[in-house]
């Protein structure tokens, strides 16, 4: 059975930072490219970031511009999402998510998928 486990979610004042981690169970993780999704009440999930399966090659939504970093430990399963110069319309429940093919993301098409942990940044 998968499992996709996120942790490090909270509360923040605007302008600080905090670093989400998303572990995984039941699949052979080097093989799957990772994802970092959104959803904030009354609005469609968005993309945030993608990982590919060797961590070389990222991919992030157009609204991050450079606040946010995707990485990945293959020796420990997990994928980070770390997080800086927060605002308020950051708020959300953050999810991972895993796919085959790593390009298949940021279009929403996963294979895998976490509960989510939830962000609130507060002005």
């Amino acid at each position: 059975q998968v499992q996709l486990v996120e942790s490090g979610g909270g509360l923040v004042q605007a302008g600080g930072s905090l670093r989400l981690a998303c572990t995984a169970s039941g699949l052979t993780f080097r093989s799957y490219g990772m994802g970092w999704f959104r959803q904030a009440p009354g609005k469609e999930r968005e993309f945030v970031a993608a990982v590919n399966w060797s961590g070389e090659s990222t991919y992030y939504g157009d609204f991050v511009k450079g606040r946010f970093t995707v990485s990945r430990d293959n020796a420990k399963s997990t994928v980070y999402l770390q997080m800086n110069s927060l605002k308020p319309e950051d708020t959300a429940v953050y999810s991972c998510a895993a796919s085959l093919t790593t390009l298949r993301l940021p279009k929403g098409d996963l294979d895998y998928w976490g509960q989510g942990t939830q962000v609130t940044v507060s002005s």
